[in-house]
């Protein structure tokens, strides 16, 4: 999140504009009044990244009504006509996953995250073409669904999945944190990383390389997608935009950044 919030900075300051920056706590009722918020501060532009439960997106439309840039990016709507910049989620899960394939991974486990978002279910499923391309099983008991993929919830998974009459030997999660107190769980219990479970995140937080051992991941273009996003708006404050402009996409690789986590 910091080196999104630091290409969304950048870019505009070297245009002259400030940025107001609000946190909603992936919570979807401080995301609205956020929203309303900022409308009234008659801003010229937004860039966002939805809450994990928003399903309702009508805070946005006064600005579009108004001509105001929207720009979503990462946890973008599926059903609402905007700019947005992703990252090849389904990409980055397939080559997640094969790499701990090739690591000699059998049974690999999955923590998803929500699947009302679009980000986590293209995960979900590169994850699982990878496992059925190698002729391994998609084992549902391995695939553990997250409300928030938070550290706590990342303890309680790994700590079930453990039990399971066979448990994983590899394990793919959808972001860092939940990866990290896998970690710590399974070091605990004297299970060791990578040599009984390889395990690789998503991200590439600070943290990710302090861990030990330090943590495999796949590293998001944040930056790249902040700068991008603050030249998106900058360029369409003065463009009044057609029907059908508005649905624009932009889609960025990712890459997997391999350290002792995953490596056998």
């Amino acid at each position: 999140m910091s080196s999104l919030i630091s290409g969304i900075e950048d870019q505009a300051k070297k245009q002259g504009y400030t940025v107001i920056m609000i946190q909603c706590d992936d919570d979807y009722e401080s995301e609205v009044q956020n929203a309303n918020t900022l409308y009234d501060l008659r801003i010229a532009g937004i860039i966002t990244s939805l809450a994990m439960q928003t399903e309702d997106y009508a805070h946005f439309k006064p600005f579009v009504d108004q001509q105001i840039p929207v720009v979503f990016v990462d946890r973008v709507p599926e059903s609402f006509a905007a700019y947005k910049i992703v990252i090849d989620n389904y990409s980055a899960g397939y080559k997640a996953t094969k790499h701990l394939i090739e690591m000699g991974c059998t049974r690999i486990a999955h923590f998803a995250g929500s699947q009302k978002r679009a980000i986590y279910r293209d995960r979900q499923k590169g994850y699982e073409d990878a496992l059925k391309e190698a002729g391994l099983e998609v084992d549902c008991s391995r695939v553990v669904q997250f409300d928030t993929l938070s550290a706590q919830e990342g303890k309680k998974a790994m700590r079930q999945l453990m039990q399971l009459p066979e448990p994983p030997d590899g394990l793919f999660s959808s972001n860092d944190t939940a990866a990290v107190s896998a970690i710590q769980y399974l070091k605990k219990k004297g299970i060791h990383v990578p040599k009984d479970i390889a395990v690789i995140g998503f991200n590439n937080d600070p943290i990710a390389s302090i861990l030990e051992p330090q943590l495999s991941t796949v590293s998001h273009p944040a930056a790249k997608m902040g700068k991008l996003a603050a030249q998106c708006v900058l360029d369409n404050m003065d463009f009044v935009a057609k029907e059908g402009q508005l649905n624009q996409v932009t889609t960025l690789e990712t890459e997997l950044i391999l350290r002792a986590s995953s490596l056998r």
